[in-house]
């Protein structure tokens, strides 16, 4: 990811520390984590939160899989030093520049954004239920 589009992301998102001030680390959806981590926990959905802060970036990016010693792998290192070595392996897709916060359905949602989602599910082999699209509670959506 570079610097600029973690920054949008960190200022969009107010990924700061709330005590500290710090700036949180902000990246990529990363798709294998999440694969991993659904499986372990067996986690049946997900819940997607955030979207809101995506919207104005020309295209995002959705880890897809790692490239660990010259092999592309969807499976996720546990050992630290094997993750360590792993170079995410990202597919693209377009942005959004319509502002989501007032939609409460997903179909309201801009195309792109939509797809977004949909890309996520694909890859995660999990339905997202829920999508956060603002800050306050009522701007969560229910896919049922």
């Amino acid at each position: 990811m570079c610097i600029r589009d973690s920054q949008y992301i960190r200022d969009a998102g107010h990924e700061y520390g709330t005590t500290t001030g710090r700036p949180r680390r902000c990246g990529w959806f990363d798709a294998v984590a999440v694969m991993y981590s659904a499986r372990i926990g067996s986690v049946d959905s997900l819940v997607l939160l955030h979207l809101d802060t995506l919207t104005g970036l020309k295209e995002l990016k959705v880890c897809r899989a790692y490239e660990l010693d010259g092999r592309e792998t969807t499976f996720f290192p546990a050992n630290i030093a094997r993750l360590a070595r792993a170079k995410p392996i990202y597919e693209t897709l377009p942005g959004w520049d319509e502002d989501i916060s007032a939609a409460t359905r997903f179909d309201q949602l801009p195309a792109n954004a939509r797809q977004y989602v949909e890309q996520i599910e694909r890859i995660v082999r999990r339905p997202i239920e829920m999508i956060g699209v603002g800050p306050r509670r009522n701007q969560t959506l229910t896919r049922t």
